[in-house]
C-alpha cells in the first residue's frame, strides 16, 4: 500500500475578498488538498469599515475570557477561524480537513519563489463599494503588530 502525499496549494490572500476566498479554500480542504494561505493580513472585507468594526467589537463581548469562546485578534488566526466556520469541523472529515490548513502573515522563507494561486471571482477589483483589509480590522479590535 502506497501512501500518497496530499497536494499542497498555496493561496495568496492579498486583495482577496475574505468570504469568497475562504469558501473556495474550504472546498479544497474537503477535497483532500493541503492549503497554505499567505499574506493573511492583506485579505479584504467588503463594506463600510465603521460598521464592520462595531460588529466585531460587539462580537468580542460574547462569552467569558477564561472559558470561551475565544475570539482571536491576529489576522492569521481570524482567517483560520473563518475557514473553520465553513467546514464541518465537528465531524471527522471536517476535523481532518481543518488540520490540513495553514495560515501565515506575510510569506515565510520556505514558500518564497513558489507558485501561488488567487481566485478570480474573489478579487477586490470586482468590488464597487468600500472595502478595507483584515489588518485594519485587527488593529481596531486590539491586535498589536509586534513586527512594526
Amino acid at each position: 500500500m502506497q501512501i500518497t502525499k496530499p497536494i499542497v496549494t498555496l493561496v495568496n490572500a492579498e486583495d482577496q475578498i475574505i468570504g469568497r476566498m475562504c469558501s473556495k479554500v474550504a472546498k479544497l480542504l474537503l477535497n483532500g488538498e493541503e492549503v497554505v494561505i499567505l499574506n493573511a493580513e492583506k485579505a479584504v472585507f467588503s463594506g463600510k469599515k465603521k460598521n464592520k468594526i462595531s460588529e466585531a467589537k460587539e462580537f468580542l463581548d460574547v462569552g467569558a475570557p477564561e472559558r470561551g469562546p475565544f475570539h482571536y485578534r491576529r489576522p492569521d488566526r481570524y482567517l483560520r477561524k473563518t475557514v473553520r466556520g465553513m467546514v464541518p469541523f465537528k465531524q471527522p472529515k471536517g476535523k481532518s480537513a481543518y488540520k490540513r490548513l495553514k495560515v501565515f502573515m506575510g510569506i515565510p522563507e520556505e514558500y518564497k519563489n513558489k507558485n501561488m494561486i488567487s481566485f478570480d471571482d474573489a478579487q477586490v477589483a470586482n468590488l464597487k463599494g468600500p472595502h478595507f483589509t483584515l489588518a485594519e480590522l485587527a488593529k481596531e479590535i486590539g491586535w498589536r503588530n509586534r513586527m512594526e
